[in-house]
């Protein structure tokens, strides 16, 4: 997740789309507001995630020399990073303490933790605007209070961090998952207007897949800032930007262009 950006795209600039990829899975309800999005503006989604996860194993974990017991606050990045903590807490024979504070990116993210926890407040925190420095302050109140465990990918590319480190916290990074990426090789000789990323491992997947890899006028939003700088950083041209002021969700920021679009 990142920083709201300033605007998500010029109006002028604006190219009419009428279908589009979402790398990350079809929802499974259907009551998305993706599909909602689909049908009054009446574009054609499709959903592939260009990555999928694996666990590591308690064995991989221990390597790490990391004693669960030792922290009192969980920061949650993604759902991903949720089902790995408990799974690896499980797999550890560790019992999380009742009294165990989670912080989370997103509302997202602290609602899916109903799925392990019991959902109480005074324990489960979320940035108010799914930004970094949106937990920041939400975290500022326990920086002295809490040692915290942050569940990562190998290779882990998030924003948090370096506010962390900059801000002198006592945390640590868990490494409990690895990305590895899709073949997306047929996926990709579909003619997609505008695709859609959430993570910069979806950048790296992309090129993997076909290193010789050419825009040719198909437009590219992504979520969160080193998703969009990874798009930049591979010489790609980046039309949406997300959050944004008046567009928190990459759903608020596809709805912001395809208006303009019309």
């Amino acid at each position: 997740m990142a920083k709201a950006t300033k605007s998500i795209v010029k109006s002028s600039t604006a190219k009419p789309v009428s279908h589009i990829l979402i790398t990350q899975p079809k929802p499974e309800s259907e009551k998305s507001p993706y599909f909602e999005l689909e049908k009054k503006y009446q574009v054609e989604l499709d959903f592939h995630p260009f990555i999928r996860v694996e666990g590591l194993s308690a064995k991989e974990f221990r390597k790490q020399k990391i004693d669960l017991s030792e922290y009192t606050g969980v920061i949650l990045l993604s759902r991903n990073a949720v089902d790995h903590f408990f799974r690896i807490c499980e797999e550890m024979k560790f019992k999380v303490s009742q009294d165990m504070r989670y912080f989370c990116i997103t509302e997202a993210v602290a609602l899916y933790l109903q799925k392990f926890i019991l959902y109480r407040k005074r324990k489960v925190f979320f940035s108010a605007d799914g930004s970094p420095e949106g937990l920041m302050d939400v975290l500022a109140k326990y920086q002295d209070k809490e040692k915290f465990i942050m569940p990562v990918s190998d290779n882990t590319k998030n924003d948090l961090s370096p506010l962390l480190h900059k801000g002198k916290y006592t945390f640590v990074e868990a490494v409990l998952y690895r990305t590895v990426a899709n073949d997306i090789k047929t996926l990709m000789k579909k003619h997609y207007d505008l695709i859609v990323f959430f993570s910069p491992f979806s950048i790296d997947a992309l090129l993997e897949n076909d290193p010789q890899f050419r825009q040719n006028g198909t437009l590219f939003g992504a979520f969160g800032n080193t998703t969009c700088k990874a798009v930049e950083d591979a010489g790609l041209k980046l039309q949406i930007k997300a959050p944004a002021p008046n567009a928190p969700s990459m759903v608020a920021a596809l709805e912001k262009y395809l208006q303009s679009a019309q």
